[in-house]
């Protein structure tokens, strides 16, 4: 929770692909006060069956700057393998375009966010939510 010094942050991932949340995603967070300041990990998460992260860590007071990073390729892999089990014929190449996706952006103290990240096997959409 966002306090007057503090800022705070919160996601979710939907599976645009197949119009479900993203389960199992997990995700990094880190941040920085300033912009010449280096990145400070704050640890991690991982989306809930509804393709929510609940709880990501705390922001440290003075942060300027934050990065979420969430790694989508374990959940791609996950879903072609199912995908073949389910349809061997359609087997595919293994490779996934968007191994993990990185945003990056500005905050300010007592503002909370909450930026939801759009997924489809070929592109990506993030938007900063309410």
């Amino acid at each position: 929770m966002s306090t007057s010094t503090t800022a705070s942050v919160s996601t979710h991932i939907l599976d645009t692909s197949i119009g479900r949340p993203a389960e199992g995603v997990a995700i990094q967070l880190t941040a920085r006060s300033g912009r010449d300041a280096r990145w400070q990990a704050l640890g991690g998460s991982a989306t809930d069956a509804d393709g929510r992260c609940k709880d990501l860590p705390a922001l440290p007071a003075g942060t300027t700057h934050v990065r979420l990073d969430f790694a989508v390729e374990t959940y791609f892999l996950k879903k072609q393998a199912d995908a073949q089990q389910d349809a061997p014929a359609n087997r595919d190449s293994g490779a996934v375009f968007f191994p993990e996706v990185a945003i990056t952006f500005a905050v300010e103290p007592g503002e909370h966010y909450h930026v939801p990240l759009l997924l489809n096997p070929f592109g990506y959409s993030v938007y900063r939510g309410s």
